[in-house]
């Protein structure tokens, strides 16, 4: 398969559609060297993106948290998406829109001078984690921990912020497993590399605050769902002697869906019954 650069097709680049491998930046462009970056990861089903609005909405709010607020509202970045989805001719796929400060007179940490640059791009993605969904995937548990929202921006989707998710994602593929658990900086369990997590345990659902971690907009579906089937559901601190107590797992984002967990470090957990329920009731939500 060819790499992410040398593909046909259209991306969308501040304001107009170029060819895919001529959607480039400069070396001096300031993201590449001090993460200046947000974005959004989304899904495309049936030619409608599920929350697309929700997701431009928080792609604008990221920005600001970043102090770089993007030069596109969230109607304009809308229209980007339909019309770089059109451009290729899909309708199932996973929508990548991203924004940057480019290259311009700053070169330092400080770069108010700099354009910040939106893009958009478009490709058919399957499954994150493969075979996992209906085995369950296996997870290391990441040395690395979610950091203080004293120390970064923690409500905003920061490019930056995802640095010790790709270190803590090549460790467990190292050891055979499809992504690693994180813990925060309290000690408290976190979310995935790029998911957030779910357990049950007496027939209730748990998972962690947000208030260290990317509020997921599928997590907060998911949440919605448990609750209109009259499921309890605890948004509280987990702390990692429980794992051990829980008996089904798994996680949730655009990119990963709704991904039963088999396993996490020792411990196991059955892809039981409200996994697979939700997972179904998720797909077809999406797909509505």
């Amino acid at each position: 398969m060819a790499g992410y650069d040398d593909r046909d097709g259209k991306i969308w680049m501040d304001g107009k559609l170029v060819e895919w491998r001529e959607a480039k930046v400069h070396i001096l462009t300031h993201a590449l060297h001090y993460a200046s970056s947000v974005f959004e990861g989304e899904r495309c089903y049936n030619g409608k993106i599920f929350k697309s609005v929700e997701h431009s909405e928080r792609l604008r709010r990221s920005g600001e948290l970043l102090d770089m607020p993007l030069p596109y509202s969230v109607e304009e970045i809308e229209a980007a998406k339909k019309a770089t989805l059109e451009a290729n001719g899909l309708t199932d796929a996973y929508v990548r829109a991203l924004a940057w400060r480019g290259a311009g007179e700053d070169m330092g940490v400080a770069s108010s001078r700099n354009p910040i640059r939106v893009a958009v791009a478009v490709w058919s993605w399957g499954n994150y984690y493969g075979d996992a969904k209906f085995k369950g995937a296996k997870l290391d548990i990441s040395k690395w921990k979610r950091p203080s929202p004293e120390t970064i921006p923690s409500a905003a989707k920061a490019s930056g912020l995802y640095m010790i998710c790709t270190m803590s994602k090549h460790a467990a593929e190292a050891k055979g497993c499809s992504d690693a658990m994180m813990f925060d900086y309290r000690g408290y369990v976190a979310e995935a590399t790029g998911a957030n997590i779910f357990f049950v345990k007496d027939g209730e659902v748990h998972t962690p605050l947000p208030d260290a971690i990317l509020n997921g907009i599928t997590r907060q579906t998911v949440i919605g769902m448990l609750r209109d089937k009259g499921i309890k559901v605890h948004e509280r601190y987990i702390e990692a002697s429980e794992l051990e107590g829980f008996e089904q797992c798994w996680l949730t984002g655009t990119a990963a869906e709704v991904t039963p967990v088999g396993q996490i470090g020792d411990y196991s957990f059955e892809v039981g019954a409200l996994t697979r329920e939700i997972a179904t009731d998720y797909e077809k939500l999406v797909r509505a």
